[in-house]
């Protein structure tokens, strides 16, 4: 079984404001409310291939009833724990730039977060934990590493795509994946660059460090996959870009898919990439006609 963990969810309000100016009043052209938070983007892609999964995390308020009712609409499997204070909402603004504005999280409670962790008791050897995304900040600042003891201790697997010290601790605890970005490996290793050749080295760095597999995403301009003593570049699809949000949880929700299919990494990457690029090509998180449709698209080269 696949849970993901999205411990600050959001409702994504996405406003379409084509000539948007600053200190105006301004009318939305469209407006769309969609069930936000990386793990559950990854639930809504691993749905999308008809793999089962189940969505975990923090809801309240309203706005939890709204994202737990929109999820169940969409067949994906939830087990929420309930607190008392509200979900946030998140503001998206498509204008000539895209905008985001992200609320802070709830508070929780130190019984809502003993609460939670007690689910990870169910978890047995063969399944997969997806840790996506921000904490809310009344959080334990070792959240992440508590809950990833909790997997290693059942002896089950665990991808994690956070970055910073988070991300440093839990190398050293073998994920079966990792997906920082390009700005984010910059940061996490300090690079004075981000050639081709600085970007090999730290993906490499990355499976030194305990990574099973790490994936370097370059957004318009690919991807990279380390596997195997072995590095693969996904060239980048020529297309329409409408949505940035979601394509980067799209990617692991793809890989891991496949991954549950046939554990080989090439595939996984390649469907990866096509769940990416389905998702940046679309308005919200890609459904699996538009996955299939990019899917003959990708090319993927050994490149060392």
């Amino acid at each position: 079984m696949i849970y993901t963990v999205t411990l600050n969810p959001s409702i994504d309000y996405v406003m379409a404001v084509p000539d948007y100016i600053s200190g105006a009043t301004n009318r939305a052209q469209t407006t769309n409310a969609y069930p936000g938070g990386k793990g559950i983007n990854v639930s809504r892609i691993l749905e999308a291939n008809h793999i089962n999964n189940q969505a975990w995390g923090f809801l309240g308020g309203y706005t939890g009833a709204f994202i737990a009712t929109t999820l169940q609409h969409l067949a994906i499997k939830t087990d929420f724990t309930p607190i008392q204070g509200t979900t946030r909402i998140n503001v998206k603004l498509k204008s000539r730039q895209e905008t985001e504005i992200n609320a802070l999280g709830p508070q929780i409670t130190d019984a809502e977060w003993q609460t939670f962790k007690q689910q990870f008791s169910q978890l047995q050897p063969a399944d997969t934990v997806v840790f996506s995304g921000s904490l809310p900040s009344t959080l334990p600042h070792d959240a992440y590493q508590q809950l990833i003891q909790l997997v290693v201790s059942k002896q089950a697997n665990f991808i994690i795509d956070t970055t910073g010290d988070d991300l440093k601790q839990a190398l050293a605890l073998h994920p079966l994946l990792v997906k920082p970005n390009r700005d984010e490996v910059q940061a996490l290793f300090e690079l004075t660059d981000i050639s081709l050749n600085s970007l090999k080295i730290a993906g490499q760095r990355l499976i030194a460090g305990g990574a099973q597999q790490a994936i370097i995403s370059l957004g318009g301009d690919g991807a990279l996959l380390f596997a195997n003593n072995h590095v693969y570049f996904a060239e980048p699809i020529a297309g329409d870009l409408q949505n940035s949000v979601g394509a980067g949880d799209s990617m692991i929700g793809g890989f891991l898919a496949q991954w549950t299919i046939e554990e080989d990494p090439v595939t996984a990457f390649k469907l990866g990439v096509a769940s990416a690029t389905a998702t940046a090509f679309s308005e919200d998180i890609a459904t699996q006609k538009k996955i299939r449709s990019v899917l003959d698209h990708v090319h993927i080269t050994e490149i060392g």
